[in-house]
């Protein structure tokens, strides 16, 4: 890995720190009343989710960018030139560790052993793209996911403010919240395999070797697994809001959800 990646990580890791230190009590206290009365443990996941949201966004977008105007990479998926999205994957890297440590700090309240295996699996794939710089493609491709958790996290914002889960925005949250959630890790699903399989037997595949081919493989067939787990979640709690039996499983309920915010 080069300086700048280790640079980028570092800076991601500590500058996530800082949001959920400093940043987040101070901007979240601005912004709404609500925040001071919650008890400690929903204050940490408070903080973390509003992290979770800026990184999401950030890395989000990024991936977007690259998917429109970065010719390199999407003319040769498996060794285009890596440069911008090694600046993304390390951001998500030093994302991921401090989230880690997140978890470990507070795995009383925050604790789940999905997302330790999803965070692991992730960081073992985008090994490979810092130090190797190969599948760069297909790296920025599965980061386009992050999109979707700003409203997985803002449902949880709703439900520690006590919104009513009737309340129009906290359903159309919920509504929302399912549709990109499968438009960008579900509906994509097709089209990335496809992208992969094609890859399968050129002599760009053959150059990865075998670590870097299970890495890349194994990894994104767990994370899809875990999508799909979701996925069923979500469309449970929003099928029973849109038919009028929410209770705690409509958008604002609890069961339509991950169960926390540390999404891929």
């Amino acid at each position: 890995m080069e300086t700048r990646e280790l640079t980028v990580v570092a800076g991601s890791f500590m500058g996530f720190q800082l949001l959920f230190s400093v940043a987040s009590p101070r901007l979240s206290t601005a912004i709404t009343p609500g925040y001071g009365r919650l008890p400690p443990n929903k204050l940490t996941e408070w903080n973390s989710r509003l992290v979770s949201t800026v990184h999401a966004l950030i890395v989000g977008l990024f991936c977007l960018y690259i998917l429109w105007f970065d010719d390199a990479v999407n003319a040769n998926p498996v060794w285009g030139d890596p440069n911008l999205v090694k600046l993304n994957v390390a951001v998500t890297c030093g994302y991921l560790l401090y989230d880690l440590v997140l978890l470990a700090c507070n795995w009383s309240s925050m604790g789940d052993g999905f997302f330790v295996c999803h965070h692991l699996a992730a960081l073992y794939a985008y090994g490979y793209v810092l130090t190797r710089g190969v599948l760069p493609y297909f790296a920025n491709f599965r980061l386009i996911s992050e999109l979707s958790t700003p409203f997985v996290n803002q449902r949880w914002f709703f439900e520690a403010l006590k919104f009513p889960r009737s309340h129009r925005l906290v359903v159309l949250n919920g509504v929302a919240m399912a549709a990109v959630f499968f438009l960008v890790r579900i509906a994509v699903m097709p089209s990335y395999w496809l992208s992969v399989f094609a890859t399968f037997g050129t002599p760009e595949f053959e150059r990865l070797g075998v670590g870097a081919q299970v890495a890349w493989i194994t990894s994104c067939i767990a994370l899809d697994i875990l999508n799909s787990i979701w996925m069923y979640k979500i469309a449970r709690g929003c099928y029973k809001v849109l038919t009028g039996r929410g209770g705690r499983g409509g958008p604002g309920g609890a069961e339509e959800k991950p169960s926390n915010n540390h999404t891929d």
